[in-house]
């Protein structure tokens, strides 16, 4: 996987990644992770189990961007569809499902979360990278999408629920889909 870091934000880490996606059903994926030992919650495995969440037999590669919400223009934070609408205007899009797991089994070297062992509920956890997906439904008490974490040590794939009035704060850490066609630099007006 290759990575490059853009120089031109709020932290100073807005990050482009190259993935490989599709060419496994999702047994196939599952077993994959249990065989890097990334752990899964349950609110990932439920993901896993929806006939909605599907996978490419497909392979291809393609072409992340990583960044946070205050990066997005939101210094006070903003909520998922803010954040979803936000990214659209950059020609950026919501990743297929099943770009977390492959993202999870490619990116081994996140860095540890520094409230792993605090609770993080109503928040986004400390060094997490939420992975902008369309939700599988509009029930709040259903997964929305995948995100990464470290932990001790331990890769995690994670699923997480919240309502779409829940402010994300400007430090969270979302994953698009760059597209092909032009892209607008972060900060740069859209035409």
């Amino acid at each position: 996987m290759t990575e490059q870091k853009n120089e031109n934000n709020l932290d100073g880490s807005v990050i482009e990644r190259a993935v490989d996606i599709g060419g496994f059903s999702k047994a196939e994926l599952l077993q994959k992770l249990r065989e890097k030992h990334i752990l899964l919650n349950a609110y990932a495995e439920t993901l896993f189990a929806d006939e909605r969440f599907t996978t490419s037999n497909v392979r291809c590669t393609v072409v992340i961007v990583e960044l946070s919400v205050g990066d997005l223009g939101f210094p006070e934070g903003a909520t998922l569809l803010q954040v979803f609408e936000k990214a659209a205007q950059l020609n950026w899009t919501l990743c297929p499902l099943e770009l977390a797991p492959h993202l999870r089994i490619q990116y081994t070297e996140q860095i540890d979360s520094s409230s792993a062992s605090m609770p993080s509920q109503n928040k986004a956890p400390e060094g997490s990278i939420t992975i902008a997906s369309k939700p599988l439904t509009d029930n709040h008490e259903f997964p929305k999408g995948f995100y990464l974490r470290s932990i001790e040590g331990k890769l995690w794939l994670r699923g997480y629920r919240c309502d779409f009035e829940h402010v994300w704060q400007a430090k969270d850490r979302f994953v698009f889909v760059k597209n092909k066609g032009r892209s607008h630099s972060v900060g740069e007006a859209s035409t």
